[in-house]
C-alpha cells in the first residue's frame, strides 16, 4: 500500500513539473517589445511583412498536426491565427488555455472564393464539425502570424 502511494505522489509531482514548465518551439525570441493583437488587426496593412511578437492565451490548437493556433487579443472576441510550416513546429493540444508568446511575420491570405471553400471544409474536418460552402460568397482576405518561435508558458 505504501509502495501505490508513493507511485502515485511521485507521479503526481511529474505531471505537475511538467505541467507548470514553458515549451519552447522553433527560433529563440529575439523581440522584446509586444504588439498587441487589437493593434495588428486594427491596422493589419501597417505590419504585413514586418515581425512582430505577440502575446496571449492560446483559444484553439490545429487537432491534426499541430501546424497552427488561434491566440486570444487583449480585446474580446478577437483573435489571431499563428500558422506555421508544417513539421518545422508542431504546437501542442496541451497549449490550449495556457499564454504564448509568438514572433513571427505578419501575412496576408488572399483566398479565391474556391479557396476559401476547400480551407473551410478542411477546418472543418479537423474540427469534426460540418461547413456550409453557402456561406462563402467570393474572395476572403485576412491576416496571419506566419510562427517562427514560440514560448508557450
Amino acid at each position: 500500500m505504501k509502495y501505490i502511494l508513493s507511485v502515485l505522489v511521485s507521479l503526481f509531482l511529474v505531471v505537475s513539473v511538467a505541467s507548470a514548465t514553458e515549451i519552447n518551439l522553433g527560433e529563440p525570441l529575439s523581440l522584446t517589445e509586444i504588439t498587441t493583437v487589437s493593434e495588428i488587426n486594427k491596422n493589419p496593412d501597417m505590419y504585413r511583412g514586418k515581425r512582430v511578437l505577440v502575446e496571449g492565451l492560446v483559444v484553439e490548437v490545429c487537432s491534426s498536426r499541430g501546424c497552427w493556433m488561434n491566440i486570444a487579443s487583449d480585446v474580446p472576441f478577437q483573435k489571431i491565427k499563428i500558422k506555421v510550416v508544417d513539421g518545422e513546429i508542431v504546437f501542442p493540444l496541451e497549449a490550449k488555455g495556457r499564454l504564448a508568446r509568438v514572433e513571427g511575420i505578419v501575412e496576408e491570405m488572399k483566398l479565391s472564393k474556391s479557396e476559401a471553400i476547400a480551407l473551410g471544409e478542411h477546418q472543418a474536418e479537423e474540427r469534426g464539425t460540418s461547413f456550409d460552402p453557402a456561406s462563402v460568397t467570393g474572395p476572403v482576405n485576412y491576416f496571419r502570424i506566419r510562427g517562427l518561435g514560440a514560448i508557450i508558458e
